[in-house]
């Protein structure tokens, strides 16, 4: 008998969506894995612009998809910016729930160019100032900043894969984090 593990992706953003499938595959390759993605509000900015305000909204998503929705699993993914002692730059934070774990993680820094970031400061969306600037359509729901600033040498779907798996560390050795 095929064992399942069902996912809730508190976004419809495909980028996350597919990052949750990968990264559960990755980890449970004896498993299906059945992963859909939700509206969540992240209650925070359209642009969170601190690793506070990016981490609350993930963890938001996480609670709202808790309260809405049955699975084995509740993932969610909010990119942010901050202004770091190097530079501005642009990271996701992650939430997920299984049972009563959760657990919350950080991807890497992209650095961003301070014009972007200017541009940030004054109310525009990270997505919108890449299409743009790169004379690209909808990037977040693609490759992303990512994408455009590593030459495609990596992408918003590769990082936000890492940063899940990464944060799947206390649902995969829960007889250590509980201690």
């Amino acid at each position: 008998m095929t064992h399942i593990i069902r996912v809730i992706v508190g976004s419809k953003n495909p980028v996350k969506v597919g990052a949750a499938k990968t990264a559960l595959t990755t980890l449970f390759p004896e498993v299906v894995i059945e992963c859909e993605g939700m509206h969540a509000p992240s209650l925070v900015a359209d642009q969170p612009m601190t690793e506070a305000e990016t981490q609350a909204g993930a963890v938001n998503r996480v609670k709202y998809c808790q309260n809405h929705y049955q699975a084995d699993y509740y993932l969610a993914m909010e990119g942010g910016v901050d202004l770091f002692d190097h530079g501005p730059a642009t990271f996701a934070h992650i939430a997920i729930a299984h049972k009563d774990q959760v657990s919350v993680g950080r991807s890497a820094l992209l650095p961003l160019p301070m014009p972007v970031y200017h541009a940030l400061t004054q109310g525009e969306e990270l997505g919108n100032v890449m299409d743009s600037m790169f004379n690209t359509v909808n990037i977040k729901q693609k490759g992303g900043a990512i994408a455009l600033l590593t030459q495609g040498h990596a992408t918003r779907q590769s990082i936000y894969t890492q940063a899940i798996i990464l944060a799947m560390a206390p649902m995969l050795n829960p007889e250590i984090y509980r201690l």
